[in-house]
């Protein structure tokens, strides 16, 4: 029996991107869930075009924004992609080959494909990323993660790895790549207060060499260049901000 697929998509102004996404899309979805976290310009007008289902949910998190876009599907076969993401050609030929017979995996992988500035990113430890983003959701979940956010699976599951690249526009300039990493950092300093680590007073500056030299070097995001150094750069100095704000509110909190 040919398999349905729900596309489902997470959105918050994002009126720039939609309609690429929406488009790309178009030819596999037997329907498109958008959860929307109360978006204030044309987002759920542009995906209401599209013949989306919208529903309006305050953000509370990566994690649980996608959950429940996938709890609202219709069908078990979700395909989750970002606002800021388009399929391939390539991806959509995958795809459409395996909506023309039963699956025979619980769920299936495939490359994202950064493009930084508009240019594609094929190194700094961005390219393949491979991502699972096809799958049956009674096998799998979502994590709760605030932030940078995946499907759980377990061992005993059949995944397989498709042709074709999920397009992802990150950034469209290096101060909107900045400004997305220091709301990062402040989210994942929030849970690495929550853990109870010990963080020292040399660990901000330790980590931001430790990813530079890792992003830049050992990932060759020299090969890309001019925006290999940057991405290396502001990598690093998200990785500084996240130690450094949790360090902070750690020793605030002990002085309490």
């Amino acid at each position: 029996m040919p398999v349905k697929i729900s596309v489902t998509i997470i959105t918050f102004n994002e009126e720039k991107n939609i309609g690429r996404c929406l488009s790309s899309v178009q030819d596999i979805a037997d329907e498109i869930i958008v959860v929307d976290s109360l978006s204030t310009d044309k987002t759920v007008e542009i995906c209401k075009s599209y013949g989306a289902k919208v529903i309006k949910h305050e953000f509370q998190g990566y994690g649980q924004q996608k959950g429940l876009s996938t709890r609202e599907a219709s069908f078990d076969f979700i395909l989750s992609v970002d606002a800021d993401e388009e399929l391939s050609d390539e991806l959509i030929k995958s795809i459409k080959q395996l909506k023309g017979d039963e699956p025979k995996c619980h769920g299936y992988t495939f490359n994202r494909l950064n493009l930084y500035c508009g240019k594609p990113i094929r190194h700094c430890g961005w390219y393949p990323d491979k991502k699972l983003r096809l799958f049956d959701r009674r096998f799998t979940r979502w994590s709760e993660h605030p932030v940078h956010e995946s499907v759980n699976t377990h061992n005993e599951l059949n995944i397989a790895h498709i042709g074709g690249n999920l397009l992802h526009y990150t950034c469209q300039t290096i101060n909107e790549h900045q400004v997305k990493e220091r709301k990062y950092a402040t989210m994942n300093a929030e849970k690495l207060i929550r853990s109870g680590k010990t963080i020292f007073i040399f660990t901000p500056s330790f980590k931001f060499f430790f990813r530079f030299i890792k992003t830049y070097f050992f990932k060759l995001g020299f090969l890309d260049g001019y925006y290999g150094f940057v991405i290396s750069k502001t990598l690093a100095h998200s990785s500084y901000l996240k130690y450094s704000i949790a360090r902070k509110e750690i020793k605030r909190q002990k002085m309490l």
